[in-house]
């Protein structure tokens, strides 16, 4: 399952993952974005998205490892893909009719989002 992750791109952005090479995931507090980390496994696709500053999905990523011993600070190191060629923007995503029902705008305060295939395929379009 792909996954969409948010970053407040002033704290650790896009870039800042493809600068480290890799990254652990962390920081999360919510428990509906924890089960989703702990839920990854190893090869799944991510989408990273700029919050805040921005608003944007900007490249994608993969997960490389996923340790969910401690459930409340589950480590998922992630490794950067690729740069989108053409950032989607909020506003361009809301527009998107494969994004009707996503839980994104229905928990807009989640970190982590799962997303179809057909949304990852639509980000990276």
């Amino acid at each position: 399952m792909p996954y969409l992750l948010k970053s407040e791109p002033n704290k650790y952005s896009f870039d800042d993952l493809i600068r480290d090479g890799e990254t652990t995931w962390d920081g999360i507090a919510n428990n509906q974005a924890l089960l989703y980390l702990r839920g990854m496994k190893k090869g799944e696709k991510l989408v990273i998205y700029h919050s805040n500053i921005g608003k944007e999905a900007v490249g994608t990523a993969k997960v490389v490892s996923v340790d969910a011993s401690d459930p409340k600070d589950p480590k998922v190191i992630i490794k950067p893909v690729k740069a989108l060629k053409t950032p989607k923007s909020l506003a361009d995503i809301k527009a998107a009719g494969v994004f009707t029902d996503s839980i994104l705008f229905r928990q807009f305060r989640l970190s982590v989002v799962p997303l179809t295939d057909e949304q990852y395929d639509w980000l990276v379009s």
